[in-house]
């Protein structure tokens, strides 16, 4: 026998609300945004063919990473990594270092 759903309580918290009431969920919103951020920046110099294939990745304190859908999208990727660190200095970012790393669905 299944439990019954239970109600919410009124205690529970709306995902925005424990987001800025604990500091390490705060801590990775921001850095969420950051890396968001930084994919706007950039995004005009990703080839439009290639822009469905890659996505945000985490930025931490060696850099930032770009996620490609495959070896392909990635090399082209490594080629065009210098020019989005200079996008991302110009942006006014300090860590501009960007790795690019290959994940597959």
């Amino acid at each position: 026998m299944r439990p019954k759903p239970q109600a919410p309580s009124a205690q529970a918290l709306t995902i925005g609300a424990a987001l800025q009431g604990s500091a390490p969920l705060a801590r990775l919103r921001e850095a969420l945004r950051d890396s968001a951020a930084r994919f706007e920046a950039i995004r005009p110099a990703i080839p439009r063919l290639l822009q469905a294939h890659v996505k945000p990745g985490p930025v931490d304190a060696d850099g930032w990473s770009l996620l490609a859908a495959n070896a392909a999208v990635a090399a082209k990727l490594r080629q065009l990594g210098p020019h989005f660190e200079t996008l991302l200095r110009e942006g006014g970012w300090t860590n501009c270092k960007v790795r690019i790393k290959v994940v597959t669905a």
